[in-house]
């Protein structure tokens, strides 16, 4: 129950002072945010190996629930480019029934994710994965639209980098002429809508209320009337798959069974971490356009239940969307009504308006997706390694490799752990011990010694210890231990190491300026009952006891 007591949506303090302005500023932006997702929402179903209206019932499931329930005020919940090449996968491994299962555990996964407070710890992974798996998706997206940007006549294609590419090039001569040139009709109208024509500014007044309409829009509206009126022979939606139904799915419990669940544990996991990451930092760019701070943990229990939800009734995985979160914030949102009125009006759409949908030719969504593709990866950070050290380039390009040519969750294994090797090699390099020269040992250096230790004792820097034990003195060693920041296990276990080999050498080991967290170690580790020479409270006291051992020694 204490758990629970934390689940507190965002929109019950969003609408507090809730007035007629804001709402009329939600309705708004829900009204433009719907016409934004539509054709991302067809177009990332397709390229998932999945009908359209997946997409469509997802976005109104997942936008409803994410609005209602999320952490964050102005978060945009849908399918997410991002998901793409994992669902494509999934599918044509496992099908699509198992898919709804993998979605469903994910949706288990995020949820606990944030009822145990974890959302932070997504934060912990580096940059440099972050940015190696998201420009690695990219060209993979972009990859898989040449089919369909081509017109290419294709049955089946791989999920693989290079079965991909062997089939590409395999059916390269089923060129349709017709399907490229709309295609590139269609990229040349997004482009220019969307960078050509706010850069009219002054000489065109009409220019700042048209790009309030996405480009996507424009070009699927253009593209769809021309097939219509001039009979192109392209492939379309309804040429396909038949259309969209003007009616959202029943309610379907899949077949589930503890055999499949055990396969499609690692790439439920792999959504999760996924949808994650995606959503979490969609949050972090939208508080920073509107000055708040969302609750991480509240934001992934609400993913949790959307991705337990959508699958359910037809959808597929979600998570939060940065183009569509910062279209809504652009358009005025000021509360999660505006995710809302966004899913429900995209209701309305399917229900009134889905037999127009048949004749959308796909090689426009593929134009769409082409260009979302390119936004979505940071081309600049390969241009940039040069100012970064080797180990963060060689992490970002093997992640981006290995997403290319293998897939995500290899990846991203590949990539913490590296992450994880590079950290323990720096803080471990961090980590130091140098021999104090002070002026009460002067004469008696070979008698007593007294040495400093700085950074992390942790398992990465046992080897300090082992370098005091090389050169003990005769008498008395002490070890000042005030610029010790950590103390792990390893650490306390190789100091206890050191005392029993000062004890056997008859050498008094001396011990100051331990810090709470070691010393906490050190009193239920057993290593300050093997300090023969006690723990001092500070270097002064320690040299006078070391000192001492020289006046009780033999002559």
């Amino acid at each position: 129950m204490a758990l629970l007591s934390s689940f507190r949506p965002r929109i019950i303090d969003a609408l507090q002072g809730y007035n007629r302005k804001r709402l009329l500023g939600d309705i708004g932006a829900g009204l433009t945010v719907a016409v934004v997702a539509l054709p991302l929402a067809m177009a990332f179903a397709i390229a998932s190996g999945l009908p359209p209206q997946a997409g469509i019932f997802t976005t109104i499931i997942a936008g409803f629930l994410v609005a209602l329930l999320g952490g964050s005020r102005v978060q945009i919940g849908g399918p997410a480019g991002a998901f793409i090449v994992i669902v494509y996968g999934i599918v044509q491994q496992y099908g699509v029934a198992n898919l709804i299962i993998a979605t469903l555990l994910s949706g288990v996964l995020l949820f606990l994710m944030g009822l145990f407070r974890l959302g932070t710890l997504v934060r912990f992974i580096p940059i440099s994965v972050i940015i190696g798996f998201t420009n690695g998706i990219a060209v993979l997206i972009g990859l898989s639209q040449v089919k369909d940007f081509l017109g290419l006549s294709v049955e089946s294609m791989p999920a693989d980098f290079f079965g991909i590419l062997g089939t590409l090039a395999t059916h390269l001569p089923t060129l349709n002429a017709w399907a490229l040139g709309v295609a590139l009709v269609s990229l040349a109208v997004i482009i220019a809508w969307q960078h050509w024509l706010p850069g009219l500014g002054a000489r065109a007044p009409f220019s700042g209320k048209l790009t309030t309409v996405p480009g996507a829009m424009v070009a699927l509206v253009l593209a769809t009337s021309a097939v219509a009126l001039f009979g192109l022979p392209v492939e379309t939606i309804g040429s396909r798959f038949g259309g969209i139904p003007a009616a959202l799915p029943a309610f379907a419990w899949p077949a589930f069974d503890w055999e499949s669940a055990r396969f499609l544990l690692m790439p439920a996991i792999t959504l999760a971490l996924l949808g994650a990451i995606e959503s979490l930092l969609c949050a972090r760019v939208a508080d920073g356009m509107i000055g708040d701070r969302h609750d991480p943990n509240q934001e992934l229990m609400a993913q949790g239940i959307a991705n337990f939800a959508a699958p359910l009734l037809g959808g597929m995985p979600a998570t939060g969307t940065i183009a569509r979160t910062v279209t809504n914030v652009k358009s005025g949102a000021t509360s999660p009504i505006a995710g809302v009125v966004h899913a429900l009006v995209l209701l309305v759409v399917i229900l009134v308006a889905a037999p127009l949908a048949s004749s959308i030719p796909l090689a426009c969504l593929a134009a769409i997706l082409v260009h979302v593709a390119w936004n979505m990866g940071e081309w600049r950070a390969f241009a940039h390694l040069r100012q970064y050290r080797m180990t963060y380039g060689g992490t970002l390009l093997s992640v981006f490799a290995l997403t290319v040519v293998f897939d995500l969750t290899v990846a991203v294994q590949v990539g913490i752990l590296a992450a994880c090797g590079i950290f323990i090699y720096r803080m471990a390099s961090l980590a130091r011990v140098e021999r104090l020269e002070l002026p009460e040992l002067a004469g008696r250096e070979t008698q007593v010694q007294a040495w400093r230790l700085s950074g992390a004792l942790f398992f990465g820097s046992t080897s300090l210890t082992e370098k005091l034990e090389d050169a003990l003195p005769t008498h008395a060693l002490v070890l000042d231990l005030a610029n010790v920041l950590y103390m792990d296990s390893t650490g306390a276990d190789a100091m206890k190491t050191l005392a029993r080999t000062c004890h056997a050498r008859g050498v008094r080991l001396i011990a100051c300026g331990l810090s709470l967290q070691a010393l906490d170690l050190a009193q239920r580790s057993g290593l300050l009952a093997l300090l023969h020479g006690g723990l001092q409270p500070d270097l002064a006291h320690a040299l006078q006891a070391a000192l001492l051992t020289l006046e009780d020694a033999p002559a």
